[in-house]
């Protein structure tokens, strides 16, 4: 009974989606935000439909939002297509890297002075909470391929990024909530290998069997009208599988190798076709047969014909990309109306100052302190400023470091004050995202 009532659930919320998507594209409101009153209306403050006990749930809830973050790093991999070159990267390494490091130190300091909790628990807290999302964003990230927009670009790159350099952070915190004296040599091994090792071979890894895995597909398929019609959902799915537990193996991150193998399967399109200023997936249509693609008479501005790799390119990255798409959007409905259902049993009213600190102060002013020279304009870097949404990704950690065992008493700060920020973070920025799109958009 609890499992079809739980089916029960998930389907009428996705209906209601359905049935009010039309309404909701014009209302300054995201389909989270939508999802989350949801959850909250049929929770125990609400009709009392559902119950769930986080602390219960939470080995199971780590692999459903990891699973989760796992499609939305591999899509977002795939819709990032500059070459490695241009200098709009230097954007996404500034928003994961320098811009990330001053949440984490600032929060910590905030929670540490504030809460007067432990440098260890206030160090885990502000890791878990210091990532982007790449699931909840998805509205401010890239629209496709060929979207270089750099706030866009900026935006998407750091949320496929810095869900694994975060991830350094909350083990450094596990490590001095077991041992807070914890000795230089300790520091030392755990600098080598948390954030030189397991960065860098995840990124390596991921994005060598990407690449591999493409150019070897389009190979085996250029000329082969029936190897085309190969399900690439399946080649997603293996490839995210094969990429994460690769990295595990070798002790490196698996959300970096995913995200970097999406990323080398988008390099192999590239270089699947002399024509690489247009995604393969836009010269080829979707829905129309695969031997028109071939006779040529699907093309993008001219009526020049199609080489083979372009076709079967064009084919599978459509197909992955609608795939990813699809299990991304069903992954983000259930996660965060399940957080509606607990959220009034573990509301902290400090997620308020958190958020304060966090979204207002820290992250906007580090936008603004970075020195982007002309990359980044003044009305560009307060809206990477702004947009940091949290979401699915500190979902996971929280899940993760409960998992670890960290003790009822900190578990349950953790917990109140983690969950309180993501749905603090999806109510206000869901409410303020399309409205200063729309705006930034228009004045560019």
């Amino acid at each position: 009974m609890s499992f079809l009532l739980w089916m029960a659930v998930l389907g009428a919320v996705l209906l209601v989606l359905a049935l009010t998507s039309s309404y909701l594209r014009w209302m300054p409101v995201t389909t989270s935000a939508v999802c989350l009153i949801l959850g909250v209306a049929i929770g125990p403050a609400g009709m009392g439909v559902l119950q769930l006990n986080v602390v219960q749930a939470a080995p199971w809830l780590e692999h459903l939002t990891q699973i989760a973050l796992l499609f939305s790093l591999f899509v977002c991999g795939l819709k990032l297509r500059l070459a490695f070159s241009r200098r709009m990267w230097r954007v996404v390494l500034g928003l994961a890297g320098p811009l990330m490091l001053i949440s984490i130190a600032g929060l910590c300091l905030v929670l540490h002075l504030w809460l007067q909790w432990s440098w260890g628990l206030s160090l885990l807290i502000a890791a878990i909470l210091a990532p982007t999302d790449p699931v909840l964003a998805s509205l401010v990230q890239v629209n496709d391929a060929q979207d270089q927009d750099a706030v866009r670009f900026g935006l998407s790159g750091e949320a496929g990024l810095n869900d694994g350099v975060a991830f350094p952070f909350v083990l450094l915190g596990l490590l001095l909530i077991r041992n807070p004296t914890l000795s230089g040599h300790g520091l030392l091994l755990w600098s080598l290998q948390e954030l030189v090792w397991a960065v860098l071979a995840g990124l390596a890894l991921g994005y060598v069997m990407g690449h591999g895995v493409g150019r070897l597909i389009l190979a085996l398929r250029s000329g082969n009208t029936d190897s085309l019609m190969s399900p690439n959902d399946y080649l997603a799915l293996a490839l995210i599988a094969l990429a994460y537990v690769g990295a595990e193996l070798i002790s490196a991150y698996g959300f970096l190798a995913v995200f970097s193998a999406g990323l080398g399967l988008r390099r192999a399109e590239m270089t699947s076709a002399a024509q690489t200023s247009v995604p393969a997936e836009h010269l080829v249509q979707p829905g129309l047969d695969i031997q028109q693609a071939q006779a040529g008479r699907l093309v993008h501005g001219d009526t020049s014909q199609l080489q083979d790799q372009q076709v079967a390119a064009g084919v599978m990255m459509g197909d992955m990309l609608a795939f990813g798409g699809l299990v991304e959007r069903a992954m983000e409905v259930f996660v965060v109306t399940l957080l509606g259902v607990v959220l009034a049993a573990h509301w902290d009213w400090h997620a308020l100052g958190v958020g304060l600190m966090l979204f207002v102060l820290l992250r906007p002013a580090g936008a603004l302190a970075i020195p982007w020279g002309t990359l980044l304009d003044r009305q560009q870097r307060l809206l990477v400023g702004w947009f940091g949404i949290r979401g699915i990704g500190s979902l996971y950690y929280l899940f993760y470091s409960l998992n670890k065992g960290i003790g009822p008493e900190l578990s349950s700060a953790c917990i109140d004050l983690t969950l309180s920020v993501v749905a603090l973070s999806i109510v206000v920025h869901g409410c303020s995202t399309q409205p200063l799109l729309a705006r930034y958009e228009g004045a560019r």
